[in-house]
């Protein structure tokens, strides 16, 4: 479904990604973990087309990312594709309704659709009670999960998550972490998460392990 092949990034003189390769099946979970300037989160944004490889390819669906137009890869990232990042970043003017909406709106779904959706997968993460408020008005394990809310209810066919539970404690980090995982697993989306958590890691079907830009070994955490 999603590969990526050799790829190489460099920043001015750093080298980002040196050669990785990777591949991620339908449905599955993939970590991608490794020390601060291993290479994790150039190489989870390689994968989603947010950066172009230097060399190398990412291959989504039976297309290489580089070779098609910016608006189609803006296509994918809209219609095909889910985010989580560390922070929530969600649109401070917007309501949580109104930032989980957003993907779907831009898909064009019609309103009562979305407010469906959006309510549906809402009860799913426990933040109903809070979706006409803003950001700065919940706390930050419910803004993450707004977050992931927003990242799944398009039903993409992959979340790109990275450091999703970085910015949290324990507790809100294991609610967040069990939301991505069973509303991914109930819409049948792959996801894909660069991080430094073990517990983010054992959750995985697979974790790749990376150091200097590219994949060092590859296991399956017990389950």
């Amino acid at each position: 479904m999603l590969s990526a092949d050799r790829v190489c990034v460099s920043f001015g003189e750093t080298v980002a990604l040196a050669g990785a390769s990777v591949t991620v099946h339908p449905g599955e979970m993939v970590a991608l973990m490794g020390a601060s300037g291993s290479g994790k989160s150039t190489l989870l944004y390689c994968l989603s087309g947010l950066v172009m490889p230097d060399d190398g390819t990412v291959v989504y669906d039976g297309e290489t990312l580089s070779s098609i137009s910016r608006k189609q890869r803006s296509r994918l990232r809209r219609e095909d594709f889910g985010f989580v990042f560390q922070f929530a970043e969600l649109v401070p003017e917007l309501s949580l309704f109104d930032n989980i909406s957003l993907p779907l709106e831009l898909k064009g779904v019609a309103r009562k659709e979305r407010q469906d959706r959006v309510e549906a997968i809402s009860d799913r993460l426990g933040i109903r009670e809070q979706l006409d408020r803003r950001s700065h008005q919940v706390s930050g394990g419910q803004a993450q999960r707004a977050a992931v809310a927003r990242a799944l209810v398009g039903h993409p066919t992959i979340v790109f998550a990275d450091e999703p539970t970085g910015a949290l404690d324990s507790q809100n980090a294991e609610v967040v972490l069990q939301s991505l995982l069973e509303v991914a697993s109930e819409v049948g989306s792959a996801v894909v998460v660069a991080t430094h958590d073990v517990v983010v890691a054992n959750a995985a079907s697979r974790v790749e392990r990376m150091a200097d830009g590219v994949i060092v070994s590859s296991t399956h955490p017990p389950c």
